[in-house]
């Protein structure tokens, strides 16, 4: 063979190669679903030619579904929950569709994941027949075909295997009637009637339902109460927060954002990243207690945090502990998973030369830090992380700040004198920053911020805070903490701007 007609085969083989993948890649898209975690519930999504995306809610709740714009949709199959009452998880869907940026990503990220694995095993399946093909060879095909008798066996043997795929398919089979296939989709306004005024935002939503989902008729009009109040005070917010007159940092400053204690209050998130914008900050801190329990049903909460700084200058910018209501070790590996540095132990690299050591919160996930090792007391870990701080001090490599739940337990490490800054939540109110020397004279300090979610326990969703939510800003020149900054926002909607306080951590001359 000729090497030019050596490189039509290839390219033919090529060519043929990605027609059979993309045909099979569809297939396989069309027929797959992936089981995941969205809104609260175990959900099964599946991705369709709907051009909607369906939210299918179970026997109870009315269906609801929305276009998409384009010609790719998916439905939702909503499953376990974890929810006191209908009447709260119908609240908890109006608050979630106030603040759709989490579940939509997460329907995106899970779809992506789809579209990836099917061409994968479509790229396989794709090969099968041209190796087939390329193994018999151009000699075995033409004596397949030479002979009549032998050309009957090969139509034969073709015959039988495309009988074999349609036997398999069943395009004949019926689905039996259902319910759902009785039911038209009406829209919202329709289905609420005309007493109900219908936010902006929700005249393109539709709903399906018959006699059995009438009956919740009145909790449907309450959500739509709860979604227009959610919406309209944490939208009110982020735009207030874009006027607030914070310090601005000098050209060799860096500020960061530190958030805490969030308690799966995701109308906060893009007031959070609202505020952050408005002080230029180019990174974030979390510490802690994102959700009430650190059940998976809670991931529409980290879902929400991560697309709040999921692009521009915190996409490779953002650090993490978990504090004591998130329990065991679902958030701490959720957030990891999307992108977070959780803080274990080691001392890494902050943002703008900043040296970060944190630890999660011995209280949430048994583990006392140090990976594997459990049943360490609250005390005991704060000694270590002491340790570590002071051991990475000794080296010449100076801990400059401590991020924990809880910035109690950076107490011995500030009494020894080997770190500039300990910030930490949990108290759900705003303390420090508080200055504090070491015994070896280093100067350090221990700042607490305010409860993110605006919690006033464990759990802070809800259509507006139930106390005054907290937001800090750190500002640091070359790698060390000078600033601290504290936002408040009131129950009645209004920021509170804290005075800006200095910081002038030192180190005591070497002898």
């Amino acid at each position: 063979m000729s090497p030019g007609r050596r490189v039509l085969v290839s390219v033919g083989y090529a060519l043929t190669w990605i027609l059979l993948t993309l045909v099979c890649a569809s297939g396989i898209f069309l027929n797959s679903s992936r089981a995941t975690t969205l809104a609260s519930h175990d959900a099964i999504i599946r991705p369709d030619l709907s051009g909607h995306v369906v939210l299918l809610t179970g026997p109870v709740l009315p269906d609801v579904r929305v276009p998409t714009d384009q010609r790719i949709g998916v439905s939702v199959t909503l499953g376990k929950t974890n929810a006191p009452s209908t009447a709260a998880l119908i609240d908890r869907y109006a608050l979630i569709a106030g603040q759709p940026e989490g579940p939509e990503a997460r329907v995106q990220e899970v779809v992506a994941d789809l579209v990836v694995d099917s061409l994968v095993r479509g790229g396989a399946l794709a090969l099968v027949p041209i190796v087939l093909w390329a193994l018999v060879g151009p000699h075995r095909r033409r004596a397949l075909f030479a002979r009549p008798r032998k050309r009957r066996r090969s139509m034969a043997l073709v015959l039988s295997l495309v009988v074999i795929g349609v036997v398999v398919a069943q395009p004949w089979g019926q689905d039996e009637t259902r319910l759902d296939t009785e039911e038209d989709w009406q829209p919202l306004a329709t289905f609420l009637g005309p007493d109900v005024r219908l936010p902006a935002g929700l005249d393109r939503v539709e709903v399906r339902g018959d006699v059995t989902t009438n009956q919740t008729r009145r909790l449907i009009e309450s959500a739509v109460g709860t979604y227009d109040e959610g919406k309209t005070f944490y939208r009110d917010a982020a735009e207030a927060a874009a006027d607030l007159e914070l310090r601005e940092p000098e050209e060799d400053e860096t500020v960061v954002l530190l958030v805490s204690d969030r308690h799966d209050n995701i109308g906060m998130d893009r007031v959070a990243r609202a505020v952050g914008d408005a002080a230029a900050a180019e990174a974030v801190f979390d510490a802690g207690d994102d959700t009430s329990t650190g059940s998976t049903w809670e991931a529409f909460s980290l879902d929400s945090l991560d697309a709040a700084f999921d692009d521009g200058p915190y996409a490779d910018a953002k650090w993490a502990v978990t504090g004591n209501h998130d329990h065991g070790t679902f958030v701490g590996r959720y957030l990891a998973d999307h992108g977070w540095t959780m803080l274990d132990g080691e001392a890494v690299d902050g943002p703008a030369g900043v040296r970060l050591l944190g630890v999660a919160d011995p209280r949430s996930s048994g583990l006392g830090s140090w990976r594997d090792e459990s049943g360490l007391s609250f005390g005991e870990v704060a000694d270590r992380l002491a340790d570590a701080a002071c051991e990475a001090d000794e080296n010449g490599d100076r801990i400059t700040t401590i991020l924990v739940h809880d910035a109690n337990m950076g107490d011995p490490a500030l009494e020894r004198g080997c770190t500039d800054l300990v910030v930490g939540g949990h108290l759900h109110v705003q303390s420090g920053p508080t200055e504090m020397t070491g015994e070896n004279g280093a100067v350090g300090y221990s700042y607490t911020t305010g409860t993110t979610g605006g919690a006033a326990y464990a759990v802070a969703v809800g259509a507006a805070i139930r106390r005054p939510a907290g937001i800090s800003l750190l500002t640091y020149r070359d790698g060390h903490p000078v600033g601290v900054q504290p936002v408040t926002l009131d129950t009645n909607g209004t920021f509170s701007v804290g005075d800006y306080v200095e910081l002038e951590p030192s180190v005591p001359e070497e002898e």
